[in-house]
């Protein structure tokens, strides 16, 4: 059933897993934010360390779903997507805090314009606030998706109010509209470039996005699963095979297994010198476990690429933007290969 949003009400949905601590300080930004119209969605996993009796506890206005079961990423941020009230919907890690400005600044990006569904934050890292976690977004052309300026010291080259691929979904804001018209989250990914997803999904629909460099988040990087976990790996590989499968154009997706083999062979150089993150893999059991990952995630992926594909037909249905448009898109958010693989 569909919610008449209310105009001036933002809605910020919060997905936590296990997380009490980190989600008691997530919270707490949100009480001083400046924006006077908010309701906060706080949608529990099955934590089993009070997360919940925290929440009932310390923030009663917040608005608390509780699951059984941990079920990602992309589910919950349904649920609270859907229990919204708020003409916009922002998304915020558990594992991050806001300035108290951030909604009033990510609003400013809706005022450019009735076509603008996506607004992204300036993403700085908990640990040293000097540095970039993500200024917006980018991708390479296998699908492998990055935040912009990741690792890169705070110097103002990301202060300029600009368009941007779409948002980071640890804090995003969205246009409810825009979310009822081209759907949420694809549930099928779970956790990771599920938001990279969406963003493009987006895009192909017509929407465009800005970045709000005023709209300032801190985040603990990687605290879910551990930024170089097992499974976080299989979950990034076989997703972004996926988003290729279900948004790229065809003659961009036929090239994929070309663009993945230069990204392989980047990150085998980058394990030789000591660069990027498959150098964390480094030596004999290290590579094993690197490849091993790789061909889990292959294996996940065709399992599911028939789904995917079929959802192709779905896309068609919203498709704002000719298979030239979108590449041209890809092309001017895309990221180098140095990037990539060698920070």
């Amino acid at each position: 059933m569909s919610i008449t949003p209310a105009p001036s009400l933002v809605s910020v949905v919060v997905v936590n897993w296990d997380r009490r601590e980190m989600l008691r300080e997530c919270l707490a930004s949100l009480e001083r934010q400046t924006w006077p119209e908010l309701e906060v969605i706080v949608v529990d996993n099955g934590s089993r360390d009070g997360s919940p009796e925290m929440v009932a506890a310390k923030f009663p206005r917040a608005r608390l779903i509780r699951n059984r079961e941990n079920r990602g990423f992309c589910a919950p941020n349904n649920q609270g997507i859907q229990a919204a009230r708020g003409r916009y919907v922002a998304l915020l890690n558990n594992d991050a805090e806001a300035e108290p400005r951030w909604i009033e600044e990510l609003l400013k990006a809706f005022q450019l314009g009735d076509e603008v569904g996506m607004a992204a934050s300036k993403i700085l890292v908990w640990e040293n606030r000097g540095a970039i976690d993500k200024a917006g977004h980018l991708i390479y052309a296998d699908g492998q998706n990055r935040g912009r300026g990741s690792g890169e010291p705070d110097r103002g080259q990301y202060d300029r109010l600009e368009e941007t691929a779409w948002p980071d979904g640890c804090a995003a804001m969205y246009r409810k509209e825009m979310l009822e018209r081209i759907g949420g989250f694809d549930e099928d990914f779970f956790a990771y470039a599920d938001d990279a997803e969406l963003g493009l999904r987006a895009r192909i629909a017509g929407w465009r996005c800005y970045y709000v460099p005023t709209a300032v988040i801190f985040h603990h990087h990687g605290s879910t699963l551990g930024r170089f976990s097992a499974q976080r790996m299989i979950l990034i590989e076989r997703n972004r095979m996926w988003l290729a499968a279900k948004l790229f154009p065809w003659r961009l997706l036929l090239l994929n297994p070309f663009y993945f083999a230069l990204r392989v062979a980047a990150g085998a150089y980058g394990t030789m010198v000591g660069s990027g993150e498959a150098a964390r893999f480094s030596g004999a059991r290290g590579t094993w476990l690197l490849i091993q990952c790789l061909l889990k995630a292959n294996l996940a992926a065709l399992a599911g690429l028939p789904r995917m594909l079929a959802k192709r037909r779905e896309v068609a249905r919203i498709r704002r933007l000719s298979a030239g448009e979108v590449c041209a898109l890809l092309r001017r958010y895309r990221i180098r290969l140095r990037d990539l693989s060698l920070k």
